[in-house]
């Protein structure tokens, strides 16, 4: 079931959130994200937000725009929510540093 919240709501949460990360990373290195268990915690939570949000936007809203890859970011908060022991450092890094 949908939220009552409406697709401007999610789309704030999404912008505060990369807003988060990019607080979060700004003049970091891959290197001081792997050595720094906090900001890894705290930037994965913020891709579940966005990946959640996402989730709860309208298929309507998702379908004006289909260049948005809707079901790689749901996908993506789902990896995070069920395989916190197996996260790659890396690979969540690496998609952090595509615009």
């Amino acid at each position: 079931m949908k939220s009552k919240l409406g697709d401007k709501a999610r789309l704030q949460h999404i912008s505060d959130a990369i807003k988060e990360i990019e607080n979060y990373i700004t003049n970091s290195s891959y290197k001081d994200f792997q050595s720094n268990s906090m900001m890894q915690f705290a930037t994965v939570k913020q891709l579940e937000i966005i990946g959640e949000a996402a989730n709860q936007l309208t298929e309507h809203f998702k379908k004006l725009y289909t260049e948005i890859q809707w079901r790689e970011i749901v996908g993506l908060r789902n990896i995070l929510i069920h395989e916190y022991f197996g996260i790659d450092t890396k690979i969540v890094w690496d998609i952090l540093q595509i615009d």
